[in-house]
């Protein structure tokens, strides 16, 4: 992989294209400050927020055991995992298992993390990103450039001509809605192929043994709902300890994002519907290390967000 320095010096050389996406990415950071201003208590939330996620480190081995209990008590089976590699064996071992050779997957950086889209094609494995993002930049072979927007760096005409080429739409289309619509039938096909369904997870609640995922499309639920194989792929982090918590979490995480008052889609799992299967990966990979670190440990605070990209002027004028 090229070094960010390399990759940055090619991206400014179009001067237009860095003053654009300087532009786009602080007008998704306006509009995170104008939504805050909304609430007279957003600070009070940011600091809350901050509190559950420092006890929730401090006490995290025995948080992950309740959560561990109550997850099994509702029929989903946990799996532990050191590190990315342990990850990709335990979700390619679940999927051979069921004898799986398609999957559709919604958002997940954790994914990103352990490189597991490769590690499963190595395999035989179709994997299919369905967060409209997130194909476009696999459609073109590359990683996200954004954690939330991963196809910010793109423009419309760019889109147009990818679509074009793999989709085959009109050549210079260029209309967002026919080319959303083209993505649409293109996903919805993968969606009825699929025979597994895999998903992040933005909040796991250890009072509870239940996850969150949040997303703006619907394609976590319609990717897990058609057929009979759930893994959510979950960082040991992302915990917190009661369900009265996670209200705190919700109001802050979408307006920090993008602006909204929450996302389009908060989807609630608590458990495997009947004759299915749900399965849920924790993974450390170093969180664990970094817990112990005064230095680092704050962090694991992080609900990924990308507030802090759309404001960093070196990832604004430089790209992901």
């Amino acid at each position: 992989m090229p070094s960010h320095p390399k990759l940055a010096a090619e991206f400014v050389k179009n001067k237009d294209r860095a003053h654009w996406h300087d532009e786009s990415l602080w007008f998704v950071r306006s509009k995170r400050d104008k939504a805050a201003r909304q609430i007279p208590e957003w600070e009070l939330l940011r600091e809350q927020a901050s509190k559950i996620k420092m006890h929730t480190i401090s006490h995290l081995p025995d948080l992950l055991e309740e959560f561990e209990r109550n997850a099994t008590a509702r029929g989903v089976q946990v799996h532990w995992a050191r590190n990315a590699t342990e990850h990709n064996e335990i979700v390619h071992g679940l999927l051979k298992k069921h004898d799986v050779t398609r999957v559709v997957k919604s958002k997940s950086m954790l994914t990103e993390e352990c490189h597991l889209n490769p590690y499963l094609e190595r395999h035989g494995i179709e994997i299919i990103d369905t967060d409209l993002g997130e194909r476009i930049v696999q459609m073109q072979n590359m990683p996200p450039s954004h954690i939330v927007m991963p196809a910010i760096h793109m423009k419309k005409e760019e889109i147009g001509e990818l679509f074009h080429e793999q989709l085959g739409t009109e050549k210079g289309a260029t209309d967002p809605q026919y080319l959303a619509e083209a993505a649409r039938q293109h996903l919805r096909q993968k969606f009825i192929e699929a025979e597994a369904g895999i998903t992040g997870v933005n909040f796991a609640i250890a009072e509870t043994g239940g996850f969150v995922v949040c997303t703006n499309e619907g394609n976590a639920d319609l990717g897990t709902s058609l057929n009979k194989l759930h893994i959510a792929c979950m960082g040991i982090e992302k915990l917190i300890p009661r369900a009265g918590d996670l209200s705190v979490f919700l109001r802050l995480l979408a307006r920090s994002a993008t602006g909204q008052p929450i996302t389009t889609y908060s989807s609630h799992f608590h458990g495997p519907a009947p004759g299915a299967e749900m399965h849920i990966v924790l993974l450390d990979n170093g969180r664990s290390e970094i817990s112990g670190s005064d230095e680092f440990r704050r962090s694991l605070n992080c609900i990924r967000c990308a507030a802090c990209m759309n404001t960093c002027p070196v990832y604004r004028r430089s790209g992901g």
